[in-house]
């Protein structure tokens, strides 16, 4: 079977099979390819499809996301994640406007060098918006191909992603680029739908009839990865400070590490170190209210987030602490938030319209043991 008949295949099944109605697949505007594309790094089509015209209706293109304030960026992607993507977007919008006149480069070599676009991402654009016969390998396509190639190098050496990056692009339809966005998209859903981590459909896979994996009869074997990263634990105490006006004391996080850039009520590693800024910074008395403790899921950390709450304090922010404001629910919607505390915020907010309009006896605060 020759390699152009790989090609094609991926083409025939994606005309007769694969999705068409996602809201990014009508349009060849770069601006949205790219949007779409970064928001689905590690973010299932799903939670997407939530965020993704939100986003356009707010920023209709690269030139009003450039122009806005990061904080309104970053609160509308609150939720999404990997909040790096949101940062590394306005970054790369205001250099698209700024160095290219507000065009997005047409190669993939050239959308390579913008902030957060990485080379499969690149070759997406590419690829969708003007036709070059360039492949990708994002987590998908890398899985659909290690398997029907039957490579199985270790992925978690750089040589080894380089020498499958070659290997993909032996594949391209090089004589037909027209056919280049249905054959990127093909291999994108073949790689959702169909050669899925767990339980392959290789029986509906137009690839099978010479997929080495398949073959094999262990698919789910490849592809190979023997770097693994345990996953960890950690632990933040969250002081919450309210004011009788119902605004939140938040603070800025440093840009790099969890939550990156975004206003998160403020954390320390521990209970010892809540209490010192509580008592000595603010000249709180008492012990605060425990709030339940939730497990924040990240990528390979499970991350405990315990609140301990003051109401009623002193108007003033602290000046020892960095990037600390009050902010009132109204001013919310427009910050980035992680979205724990977004959740803990709302509810709060919404507890609090309770109380006042229907009063009742509250129930003792949970001291800190």
């Amino acid at each position: 079977m020759t390699l152009a008949s790989f090609a094609s295949r991926v083409v025939e099944w994606q005309q007769r099979e694969g999705r068409s109605g996602l809201p990014w697949q009508q349009s060849a505007d770069p601006y949205r390819v790219w949007l779409s594309e970064i928001m689905l790094q590690q973010t299932q089509v799903a939670t997407v499809l939530r965020y993704y015209p939100r986003f356009l209706a707010r920023f209709p293109d690269v030139q009003s996301l450039a122009e806005a304030p990061i904080d309104e960026v970053l609160g509308l992607w609150s939720g999404l994640g990997y909040y790096s993507r949101a940062r590394s977007l306005h970054r790369c919008a205001q250099v698209v406007c700024a160095v290219h006149g507000g065009r997005f480069p047409t190669c993939a070599a050239e959308l390579e060098r913008l902030p957060g676009i990485g080379r499969s991402t690149a070759a997406a654009i590419a690829s969708f918006c003007f036709h070059e016969p360039v492949s990708i390998l994002d987590g998908n396509v890398r899985r659909l191909l290690t398997r029907h190639l039957g490579f199985d190098a270790d992925l978690s050496k750089a040589r080894n992603v380089d020498a499958l990056w070659q290997r993909a692009q032996t594949l391209v339809p090089i004589e037909e680029p027209t056919s280049m966005p249905r054959y990127t998209q093909g291999l994108m859903d073949l790689g959702a739908m169909i050669c899925t981590p767990r339980r392959p459909r290789c029986a509906a896979c137009p690839l099978a009839g010479d997929c080495r994996a398949y073959a094999s009869g262990e698919p789910e074997r490849l592809p190979m990865r023997r770097l693994a990263l345990a996953r960890q634990s950690r632990q933040l105490w969250l002081l919450w400070l309210e004011r009788p006006d119902g605004a939140t004391l938040l603070q800025r996080r440093p840009a790099r590490g969890i939550w990156g850039g975004l206003h998160c009520l403020p954390a320390f590693d521990s209970l010892d170190a809540l209490r010192d800024a509580a008592h000595r910074g603010w000249g709180l008395t008492g012990a605060g209210q425990t709030e339940s403790p939730r497990v924040h899921r990240l990528t390979h950390l499970d991350l405990t987030l315990q609140p301990v709450r003051w109401c009623l304090v002193p108007p003033g922010a602290p000046q020892f602490l960095d990037g600390a404001d009050w902010y009132l629910p109204a001013q919310w919607e427009r910050l980035g938030l992680p979205a724990p505390i977004r959740v803990w915020l709302q509810d709060s907010a919404r507890s609090r319209s309770v109380d006042l309009a229907m009063p009742h006896e509250r129930r003792p605060a949970a001291a800190i043991p």
